[in-house]
């Protein structure tokens, strides 16, 4: 089969064929349509993530039809188009991942290649609505952010809530979410662009960070934030107790900007803000989320799709951090 395989730190993805994955007990084979990428792909590919192993096929996200199982009691599952979630070994408790947690792409091989073998209790059917190439778009940050939404920061319609850094993945999916949901929303960016694409998919308004005075304006116009999601924490993450309203929840599951600046703490405990850490999810996140989804005909944004030979322009592509929504890799 094809794969798009990684030899070493800094290097570029080399096309080849490779033999194609043997299953064992209580795996399937599944043959992949479209696949997406995640920035954790492009920390792995600058040997900035843990766990790193060469040679490896990258890829955490993706979705096609199942071609192949070991057991039996999987037949009926052969040629259903499906969706993979790229989580395995969450754990007994709902509230934290356990050690054996692993998510697809590092330490096993992943999604940038003809095939993919995973455990059948990690396909689910892909949404009728959707193509392969939105389905794909939504396993990993659409579960980060969905957990984040609902399972941790516990959203309402009658929340008022601000999306950090709207483009990415992870944010326009919760961006997604909380329009659903209802709510009213909020987006911050350093793009004016994608701060009026977040408008016109629903977002009240919206504020660029790298203008002066942006929290005083940014809590002017939403009257005060109840639920904050943030994936990129850094220096900004400080203002967030400037216009947070009492009660409001700060959710956060990156920090692609850096880590935690001082924080005033007497704003922390008198407002009675709870700061809440949060990665991946559950089984039963992902099957909640799959439910929102098909209940709200929800199609994930697509930035840009490269062929998988165009790997390493899609890796350039999120390097850059200029796209909004997902980016797509088609096989």
């Amino acid at each position: 089969m094809k794969a798009a395989v990684l030899e070493g730190i800094n290097q570029k993805f080399v096309i080849k064929e490779v033999p194609k994955p043997t299953l064992i007990q209580s795996e399937v084979l599944v043959k992949i349509k479209a696949a997406a990428l995640n920035h954790r792909d492009n920390w792995i590919t600058k040997g900035k993530y843990a766990g790193l192993k060469f040679p490896i096929i990258l890829g955490s996200d993706g979705s096609g039809i199942v071609e192949k199982v070991f057991d039996k009691e999987n037949q009926h599952l052969v040629g259903q188009e499906v969706v993979i979630n790229p989580g395995t070994n969450w754990g007994d408790n709902e509230s934290f991942q356990s050690t054996d947690f692993k998510i697809l792409g590092l330490p096993e091989d992943g999604t940038f290649a003809e095939y993919v073998k995973v455990n059948a209790e990690n396909v689910y059917p892909k949404p009728n609505h959707l193509s392969f190439a939105e389905a794909a778009a939504f396993p990993l940050a659409g579960l980060t952010s969905y957990r984040a939404l609902f399972s941790k920061a516990r959203a309402t319609k009658k929340d008022t809530v601000l999306i950090v850094g709207v483009g990415g993945g992870s944010a326009t999916f919760a961006l997604l979410w909380a329009i659903n949901l209802g709510a009213d929303v909020y987006v911050t960016s350093s793009s004016d662009e994608k701060i009026q694409k977040a408008i016109k998919l629903g977002a009240k308004g919206g504020v660029n960070y790298t203008k002066q005075d942006w929290d005083s304006d940014l809590k002017e116009l939403s009257g005060g934030i109840d639920v904050i999601i943030d994936s990129a924490i850094g220096d900004g993450f400080a203002k967030h107790f400037s216009y947070i309203n009492a009660g409001g929840r700060i959710v956060f599951f990156g920090a692609t900007a850096g880590d935690l600046p001082p924080l005033n703490a007497r704003a922390i405990f008198w407002k009675q803000i709870q700061i809440i850490g949060t990665t991946m999810g559950t089984s039963k996140d992902f099957e909640e989320m799959l439910t929102f989804i098909n209940s709200n005909k929800i199609v994930p944004i697509i930035d840009q799709t490269f062929s998988l030979n165009d790997i390493d322009k899609a890796i350039q592509r999120m390097d850059a951090f200029n796209q909004f929504g997902k980016i797509i890799l088609t096989l």
